[in-house]
This record gives structure tokens, C-alpha cells and sequence, in this order.
């Protein structure tokens, strides 16, 4: 996996924890070709944050500020080895949490949130999840929540 685009362009991320299922750099690069410039000055919260791909494309792409939140301990050497390794540490805050929890403590306002769970994540707990954005009032005015519900497994 790599960085797309922006800064940090071609940066070798490092290995993926067992565990983890990381956001393809294909899907990465669609998702932030149709948010276009909204991500730059954007705060941003990559929750349930995996590698943290997601947060750091958009940092490489100019966002001002990301939170990852994450609570595997091996995910979350992931993200701190990634930031360092695209020089992006400054502008990061990490945060070893369940995501769901986390969105109880967390305060703020995000412009762009990412929201990424696990496969194992059920459809109510997701929902959950973005009740407590919503409540939290963590998401400004007229900004972005992206909830993706990859899978590993395949369909039939």
C-alpha cells in the first residue's frame, strides 16, 4: 500500500497487522477524487482508523488536523510507523480506543469524518455509531461523513 496523492505521494505505508483490513489504494484514490479540494484545511476523524490510510491521504492531501482512533495495539503501531514514515506525525493526533467508545469522550467538530469498522461490525452497532456523530454534533456544518462497509469476504 501506498500513499495516492498530495505530499506524502508514493510513500511505502507499512505491513498490514493480522487482523486489520486495509482500504485498497484504489478505493482510497476514488473516495478523495470526489471530495476534490474539500479536503484541504479539513479536521478530520478516522475512526475505528485501521492502518490509517484513510486519515493520512487525507493529511498528505492538505488536511489541517487528523485524529485516528483505533484500539488493536499492533494497528496502532501501524498508524504511528506511518505517519512517521510520510512525515505527517505533527498534524496527527492517536488515540488507542474502541471506536465506538471513543465518540462518547470525543469532543470537537470534525469536517470529515471516516467511519471504516470492522467486518464483524453489525449493522445496528454501525448505526450506533453514527447516531453518537450525530447527537455529539461532531460533524460542522455542511461537511462529510464517509461510512464504509467493505468486505473482506466475498458474495455470492
Amino acid at each position: 500500500m501506498r500513499i495516492v496523492a498530495g505530499s506524502a505521494k508514493g510513500t511505502r505505508l507499512a505491513s498490514v497487522p493480522a487482523g486489520t483490513r486495509p482500504v485498497s489504494d484504489r478505493a482510497r484514490e476514488g473516495v478523495f477524487s470526489s471530495l476534490g479540494g474539500s479536503v484541504e484545511g479539513a479536521a478530520v476523524l478516522d475512526l475505528f482508523a485501521g492502518t490509517g490510510a484513510m486519515g493520512i491521504e487525507a493529511l498528505s492531501r492538505g488536511a489541517a488536523s487528523a485524529v485516528f482512533v483505533e484500539s488493536a495495539p499492533a494497528a496502532v503501531r501501524a498508524i504511528e510507523e506511518n505517519l512517521r514514515r510520510t512525515h505527517l506525525e505533527d498534524r496527527a493526533t492517536v488515540l488507542r480506543a474502541d471506536g465506538a467508545r471513543a465518540m462518547r469522550g470525543q469532543g470537537g467538530q470534525f469536517d470529515l469524518l471516516v467511519v471504516d469498522p470492522p467486518d464483524e461490525t453489525s449493522a445496528e452497532a454501525l448505526g450506533r455509531v453514527v447516531d453518537d456523530i450525530a447527537r455529539k454534533g461532531l460533524t460542522a456544518p455542511s461537511r462529510l461523513l464517509i461510512a464504509a462497509r467493505t468486505t473482506s469476504k466475498p458474495s455470492c
